[in-house]
């Protein structure tokens, strides 16, 4: 049986060797760009046809697919092949996408080795057994997305954004060659697999507890959780693609290294806190915010930042299987919404045409109870009751917006019956897919913490109560929407921390960019202005 896993890890490898490959040629090739998109695609289509069948393998041979590399640096595991065969999916589409949207762009060989760079470094993530393996294909990932974010070298904001989230990237670097050197010292090796023995062995002890708050906050740093969250938001100055491979395939590793921590996680009490409350804040503050913003990409962004802080939050929960079903859900969605951003523009004629519909109080009202009871019900058909009560409760206030309508006005009555019905639909299939995921092969397990899920439903609740207000009342709250606009300032005080700390280069200036000191005018020339 050998030669099986020998197979399972050669199909698991082979997308980081093609897209290694992919980005050498680009980075060195002579061909025109034509013919380096043509590369980059059939390589690509390799990859993905490699990941397809990695998957199967991977289910078929369970939870021992690792086998043969369980003492090396890297391993496969189930979780890994679903995101591996996902970005590879995402990374192909986007591959495709960008070929057509840059045409007559000058940089595109650069753009091309940095999107393959990213991608073989996202899939030696996903193989990592090892601390350095980890630390090192997750610094690679940054540093080849820092490529991306800056290929409009001449736009001062673009620069600004990659510049906070190297910062942060930085930062997130330092702890978790921390959190590495913590477990290391007190395991013995470097090793993943040494590690989940150890903690399986019954050894946990204040240093892993450390170790586990350190990768924590590593990752909240890597996940643009607020404070640090502006970067994502400011990269829009990026072409719609780079967004799309951001939102959908890099931010969301996160998620995978919390899941894949999992053991570590359930010997630290402290960092699974840390999760709920940088998640919860997260997902209720850009949950708000995302209300009050028109600009298609910048809503979508704050999206992310909200999804970004619910996944993280489902982490400190103990609800692994549902952070693994939202990372692969959400990659999809957003990556389709990025994609497709042109629609907004169509859809914005339409409602200048047929102006804007207010919500209805009633539906605001009556969703909770109506998604709690479509859950309850399919819980009850299905004799599936694998979560709290609590969780219940808080995909209820999860999927009570599908279900709010517009108020009732002459002559659509049936738009008004198809919006519900769809609604209703929606609520349904999100919660069959959730109770499905309880027995998908995913490799994981649940934890439930019950006085965390217990404060999660409470902020929940608060979050609804406040997305409720705002849209109701919007000329009543205009103050408190002010403050939501501008995500409780929170981000404005981390660029003021960075650039006094680490100033950068902006464009055209050949200067750097420096907080004026009490008592010193303000620079003459703005970001404005470059």
């Amino acid at each position: 049986m050998n030669w099986l896993y020998e197979l399972n890890f050669a199909l698991a490898i082979a997308p980081a060797v093609l897209m290694s490959v992919a980005a050498l040629w680009a980075r060195h090739g002579k061909k025109p760009v034509h013919g380096l998109w043509q590369r980059f695609n059939v390589l690509s289509f390799a990859a993905l046809a490699c990941s397809l069948p990695g998957l199967a393998f991977q289910i078929a041979l369970g939870s021992g697919g690792g086998q043969i590399s369980r003492d090396l640096w890297l391993a496969t595991n189930q979780f890994g092949a679903w995101v591996s065969l996902l970005v590879q999916l995402l990374g192909t589409a986007i591959g495709i996408y960008s070929s057509k949207h840059l045409a007559g762009e000058p940089r595109q060989p650069v753009y091309i080795a940095a999107l393959a760079a990213v991608l073989a470094s996202v899939h030696l993530l996903l193989l990592a057994n090892h601390w350095l393996i980890l630390l090192g294909a997750w610094a690679a990932i940054g540093c080849a997305m820092n490529f991306l974010l800056c290929f409009y070298d001449d736009r001062p904001f673009a620069l600004l954004a990659a510049h906070k989230k190297m910062v942060a990237d930085r930062a997130a670097d330092v702890l978790l060659l921390v959190a590495a050197a913590i477990a290391w010292s007190e395991v013995g090796s470097g090793s993943l697999s040494a590690l989940w023995a150890w903690i399986d062995a019954g050894h946990a002890s204040p240093a892993l507890a450390w170790s586990g708050i350190c990768l924590v906050l590593a990752v909240i740093a890597r996940t643009a959780l607020m404070p640090v969250h502006g970067w994502l938001v400011q990269v829009m100055e990026a072409p719609t693609p780079v967004s799309a491979l951001l939102h959908a395939g890099v931010v969301n590793l996160g998620g995978y290294v919390l899941v894949l921590f999992a053991p570590l996680l359930g010997v630290s009490w402290a960092a699974r806190w840390l999760l709920v409350v940088f998640g919860l804040v997260s997902a209720m503050v850009a949950g708000m915010v995302l209300l009050t913003r028109v600009s298609q990409k910048v809503h979508l962004a704050w999206s992310t930042i909200a999804q970004m802080g619910f996944m993280l939050l489902e982490c400190g929960l103990g609800l692994y299987l549902f952070a693994a079903l939202h990372l692969l859900g959400h990659s999809l969605y957003k990556a389709h919404n990025f994609l497709s951003a042109s629609s907004a523009v169509a859809e914005c004629e339409r409602k200048l045409l047929t102006g804007m519909a207010k919500r209805s109080g009633a539906s605001m009202l009556a969703a909770g109870p109506i998604a709690l009871a479509v859950i309850l019900m399919l819980q009850s058909l299905t004799g599936n009751h694998a979560w709290p009560w609590w969780w219940s409760a808080v995909l209820a206030l999860a999927w009570a917006p599908l279900l709010w309508i517009p108020k009732p006005q002459a002559g659509r009555c049936g738009a008004l019956l198809v919006r519900m019905s769809t609604g209703l639909v929606a609520a349904a299939f999100l919660t069959i897919a959730a109770l499905l995921i309880d027995h998908a092969p995913i490799g994981v397990a649940n934890d439930p913490f019950d006085l965390a899920g217990i404060v999660a439903l409470t902020g929940m609740g608060i979050m609804y109560v406040g997305m409720s207000v705002i849209q109701l009342w919007p000329q009543s709250t205009v103050t408190i929407r002010r403050w939501v606009y501008a995500g409780f300032y929170m981000d404005e005080g981390y660029t003021h921390w960075v650039l006094k700390a680490w100033p950068v280069r902006w464009a055209g200036s050949g200067r750097e960019t420096m907080l004026p000191q009490k008592g010193q005018p303000e620079p003459a020339c703005t970001w404005s202005e470059a």
